[in-house]
């Protein structure tokens, strides 16, 4: 999977997460899932809720929707200029997708997680700064990065766990896939990079999208990191074309 370069703004997001220790985190989000009153590593109340079922550690790229369905995923939100607007397209063509969102983007906008939950949507845990070395990172960087952000999220969206993890630019390791799946989120891979966070154009992105869709179902796209108007533009466009072409629309296998 390709790794995406040029990401500055979030060199500033992972001051956020330092001094934040794997142990405290792991602990924090245990004893939530145990349904055992506790508090986050920064100290916050937690939400009680039962451990979660154990799911594969397999990277999943199929769509429960079946051999033509398509999985469209949202990655490194949310974010208030360009999120709204991809709900929006969504709801308008009844589309259900996955968002794959940063721990500390969910943090500051609690509103949008909680909007995208109520359209039916999915979550997705993409960490809590978005590393995209954090496979060459220790255990314990990679667990405070996952569970913090699964922490987040939960906490933003009103106690509604995320149901998958994605790496940052496909950054996976056996020890984050194990811990992700041991935390009730299925690692989530991708078959198609439409390549939006480039902003190579809106054309580029839609015959991207066209040409690769043979490599199988799972669509990643991104409603933050930047302008994300090429994106935006590329949906108003794609979601239609795949509803003509015959295709459903899916969730992640789990």
């Amino acid at each position: 999977m390709a790794r995406h370069g040029g990401r500055g703004w979030y060199g500033r997001l992972i001051a956020a997460a330092v001094g934040v220790t794997a142990v405290a985190a792991a602990t924090s989000v245990w004893t939530a899932q145990a349904g055992q009153p506790g508090g986050g590593s920064d100290g916050t109340a937690r939400h009680s809720a039962p451990k979660p079922a154990h799911v594969s550690e397999t990277i999943a790229h199929a769509s429960d929707g079946g051999a033509h369905a398509v999985n469209i995923t949202i990655d490194d939100g949310p974010d208030p200029a360009w999120t709204p607007q991809v709900l929006q397209l969504l709801r308008d063509n009844g589309v259900k997708a996955t968002f794959c969102m940063v721990g500390t983007q969910a943090q500051a906008h609690p509103d949008l997680v909680k909007k995208v939950v109520a359209a039916g949507h999915r979550l997705c845990d993409h960490t809590v700064s978005h590393d995209t070395t954090m496979d060459k990172k220790s255990t314990a960087y990679q667990s405070q990065q996952i569970l913090d952000a699964e922490r987040q999220i939960t906490k933003a969206s009103g106690g509604v766990r995320p149901m998958y993890y994605r790496a940052p630019g496909g950054a996976f390791t056996p020890y984050s896939r194990h811990l992700a799946a041991s935390h009730g989120m299925r690692p989530l891979g991708w078959n198609v990079d439409s390549k939006d966070f480039e902003r190579p154009g809106t054309d580029a992105i839609v015959n991207t999208v066209r040409t690769e869709l043979k490599n199988g179902p799972t669509i990643l796209f991104h409603d933050a990191g930047g302008d994300r108007s090429q994106t935006v533009a590329a949906l108003r466009t794609l979601l239609p074309w795949l509803k003509q072409q015959g295709y459903t629309f899916g969730f992640p296998v789990r």
